[in-house]
Formats: structure tokens, sequence, C-alpha cells
């Protein structure tokens, strides 16, 4: 509690190396609130203050803190291929309205070594002309891996687009079994 009597936000964070490259995750007391790609000294420096901002609480690096052990276990199973699903719980605040409606969809509807369509997905959310808003809500994705947007794809089959780089999103999707690891 503060000086106040409120429950104070607290923001822990580390960086978890994977076959993707490393990936930060932050979490607080409500669950995992962000997931990171591609966790370089400047793309941390960036998360951080961002997430300083938007939560209202300067992050703590804190890689053996309880708010996430149970996610860097459960990440480290899932590229070591022991693990399919999350089971984790996911602080959605830094996502709201369409986005957070169609990625709660997402999480709970498009299972391991499956894909969807952003239109099919639309259609799921009861907006079958918004497509492009679901990859907006893509990108927009706060926590990616988690919450599998790499299981997004076009209706014509072409991978589509990826906040991660779309030889991440191939090697998600290879460890899945959907696509053939790539040969080099």
């Amino acid at each position: 509690m503060d000086s106040h009597g409120q429950n104070e936000q607290r923001v822990v964070w580390t960086v978890v190396g994977t076959d993707i490259g490393p990936l930060l995750l932050a979490a607080t007391q409500d669950g995992l609130v962000n997931v990171v790609f591609h966790a370089t000294d400047a793309v941390r420096d960036r998360t951080l203050d961002r997430l300083a901002s938007r939560l209202g609480t300067e992050p703590v690096e804190e890689p053996d803190s309880p708010l996430l052990a149970e996610a860097i276990h459960q990440v480290e199973a899932y590229f070591a291929g022991a693990r399919r699903d999350f089971d984790l719980p996911l602080d959605w605040s830094l996502i709201s309205g369409f986005n957070r409606q169609v990625l709660r969809e997402l999480a709970a509807g498009v299972p391991y070594g499956s894909v969807v369509g952003y239109g099919d997905l639309a259609g799921r959310v009861g907006q079958p002309r918004a497509a492009q808003a679901v990859g907006v809500a893509m990108g927009s994705n706060p926590l990616p891996v988690v919450v599998p947007c790499h299981r997004v794809v076009e209706s014509d089959g072409g991978i589509g687009g990826f906040g991660g780089g779309l030889e991440t999103k191939r090697k998600l999707l290879a460890l899945e079994g959907v696509l053939p690891e790539p040969l080099f």
C-alpha cells in the first residue's frame, strides 16, 4: 500500500532467451502484461519507458519474482516443445475495445497448430467486414506468443504481417507444425 492506503501498481520484468531471440516478459499482480520480441538493450529501454508511462510505475527487473516464475516456465516449455497452451493470468490493461475483444477470441479460440484468417477472426467477433481492423489488433497485441497473433494469416494462404518480423512468424508456425522447418 502507498501512503494513501491505495494498492500501488507493481511491474516486474525479465528477459528470457528463446529460439526466436530474447523476449522481454513483464507482469503485474494481475498477470503477464507484456511480451516483447527482440529485447535488445534499446528495445528493452523503450519498452520499460512505455510501460512506466502507461502503468504509472517504474518497472523493476526481477527475474526471480513469483509474478514472473510461471510465465518464464511456460514460455521455456513452449519453445522446448513441451507445452502447447499457455495457462497464465493475463493483465489486459494495455489494450481495450475491439482490439481486446479480438485478442481474447484469438487466445481462446485458435489452438496450437492451427491458423485463422483475418476475416474469419473478424467474423468470430461479430464484425465480418473488419479484417483490416483485425490486422491492426494483431499489430497492437501486447502479449505476442502467449496470445498467438502468429496464428493469424491471410485468407489466400499468405502468411500476412507480423510485428516480430516474418522470419519470427515462420519460426513460430514451424514450431507448431503449421509450416515446415526452415532449411537455413
